[in-house]
């Protein structure tokens, strides 16, 4: 019988981050080098404020994106702007961050670059912290984009280059970077976070079955059914 992912309700976003961010604090204090993959996007902020504000041991701690969009860190996009202003802070000021972006660089040869360089991180992960699109998408796999089957393969390097069909969701930014379901399902924990009604909705669609290249989340959830779907009003 397949297994269906639980979801764990949470009475507001800061409830929901707490608690999260205790389970995350104690994943990172288990080993004397730790990894934690990171999502950009609104619902994580609160997450990211909490835990930089933990007595982790954040020097022995290297983070990575999920995903990114091509742009430099300078632009309103980056999703490693992002994390710098919401994670590496305070107690995290010290935690070490490796962005995707790279300026000499095109989306195909970058991600081979980068898949090397993520090889050679802790692996497997220790946490790895998803969001989900309302049109599905986890990470920056979306519905049908170029380069999706890549990034869903059993053989795809641990970085992959999509491009996205424009959407009101993509906006402008089509060109991507993003960890392969192989390397996040390899993770030791996998959080998946979603926020308010119409999320839930996307969630609910996502367990029927389907094909995975329309709603892309379902493979992470196939995948790894034991991963914490957190959720919140």
């Amino acid at each position: 019988m397949e297994l269906v992912p639980e979801v764990i309700q949470f009475a507001s976003p800061k409830v929901m981050a707490a608690r999260i961010a205790d389970v995350i604090e104690a994943e990172l204090s288990r080993s004397d080098q730790s990894s934690i993959a990171l999502s950009g996007g609104s619902t994580p902020a609160a997450l990211y404020q909490a835990l930089s504000e933990r007595p982790c041991n954040w020097p022995d701690v290297t983070g990575i994106l999920v995903d990114e969009r091509w742009v430099p860190p300078t632009d309103k996009g980056s999703n490693e702007a992002f994390v710098q202003h919401t994670l590496k802070q305070a107690a995290a000021a010290n935690m070490s961050l490796q962005g995707m972006w790279r300026a000499d660089s095109t989306p195909d040869n970058a991600a081979q670059t980068l898949s090397d360089e993520v090889a050679g991180i802790a692996s497997p992960l220790d946490v790895v912290v998803l969001g989900m699109g309302s049109d599905g998408h986890t990470a920056s796999w979306f519905p049908y984009a170029d380069g999706l089957d890549v990034a869903l393969s059993h053989e795809a390097p641990d970085v992959v280059a999509i491009k996205a069909h424009a959407s009101n969701i993509t906006g402008d930014y089509l060109d991507r970077l993003t960890l392969s379901l192989r390397k996040i399902q390899e993770a030791r924990r996998v959080f998946l976070l979603l926020s308010g009604v119409e999320k839930m909705r996307t969630f609910e669609a996502s367990l029927d079955d389907g094909p995975v290249e329309e709603m892309p989340v379902r493979a992470i959830l196939r995948t790894r059914p034991d991963l914490w779907v957190c959720w919140s009003p």
